[in-house]
């Protein structure tokens, strides 16, 4: 089966164009799921020796210290790798259609409020370059509410400062156009003008080393400016994301116009943001509304 594995990751990274971080997912759940064939059946056992009841049973099995998103998405990996085999005319039916996915659990995505917000962008203040750079990421994250993958593979010449927006690749290769505020515009320009106005090639945001910045480095980043701002817990660069969603949808923004600026393909993964504005819109009423007071 790895032979097998190997050719699906080759194909989704030349053909599909699938972003690495995808591609160590996919890479990731192939593996356990094979170790898991390879002990119930043996080390001969091939991709078409699996049916329906091997793969419940490894699902059983991922019920024990998974959460029911992370059984879900090993699921995804495995039916798109029958999928791919299936066309491929390796396999005869794709098993992993039989099982069904499982109910992800409800969770209210933790945002931060818009004074936490504001204290943690305007926390960078060290001298110089990368006191500028830590501002402006912070700005732009929230700003976009692009993800981390999408900031770092920003160059210069996607911005647009006079119409107010970036153009950012988003998963599966797709590109598209989001605003950008005048605050982390600010804060970029100053950046740039600090970086002696860079060629429009170059990346967006560099590390201490003058490379690309990383996915992990602003984890860092973002890591190290909470620790200045005593009142929040501790956050990862996507609450900015979330945060960013849940602000719109709070200030009158249609559901729709949301996932069009997130870059979701489907609405129902817009429409986790819901539950935080009834939070607020309950609170509201409750006290507000006459009747609701106990």
């Amino acid at each position: 089966m790895q032979n097998e594995i190997d050719h699906f990751i080759s194909y989704l990274s030349t053909e599909r164009n699938v972003s690495l971080h995808t591609i160590e997912a996919y890479r990731s759940d192939l593996a356990q799921f094979r170790e898991f064939v390879r002990r119930e059946r043996g080390d001969a056992a091939a991709a078409d020796t699996v049916d329906h009841l091997l793969i419940r049973r490894f699902m059983a099995l991922l019920h024990k210290g998974h959460r029911k998103s992370s059984i879900g998405r090993k699921l995804a990996s495995i039916r798109a790798f029958f999928k791919y085999l299936l066309r491929e005319g390796r396999v005869a039916k794709n098993p992993a259609e039989l099982v069904s996915t499982p109910k992800k659990e409800k969770t209210v995505p933790f945002h931060l409020t818009i004074d936490e917000v504001t204290a943690l962008v305007k926390a960078p203040h060290d001298p110089g370059i990368l006191g500028m750079r830590d501002r402006a990421i912070l700005e732009t994250l929230y700003s976009c509410g692009i993800r981390v993958s999408e900031l770092t593979g920003l160059n210069v010449e996607g911005l647009d400062p006079d119409g107010g927006l970036v153009r950012v690749m988003g998963k599966g290769g797709k590109e598209r156009i989001v605003p950008i505020g005048h605050y982390a515009l600010s804060a970029i320009s100053a950046y740039l003008s600090a970086r002696n106005n860079p060629p429009r090639d170059a990346p967006l945001f560099l590390n201490a080393r003058g490379g690309r910045l990383t996915r992990r480095s602003v984890a860092r980043i973002v890591d190290k400016h909470i620790l200045k701002i005593a009142a929040m817990k501790k956050i990862s660069p996507h609450t900015l994301r979330h945060t960013f969603a849940t602000h719109m949808l709070e200030g009158g923004v249609d559901l729709r116009s949301i996932q069009e600026l997130l870059g979701h393909a489907s609405l129902s993964t817009t429409q986790k943001y819901t539950h935080v504005s009834i939070d607020r819109l309950m609170e509201v009423y409750d006290k507000a509304h006459p009747k609701a007071r106990k």
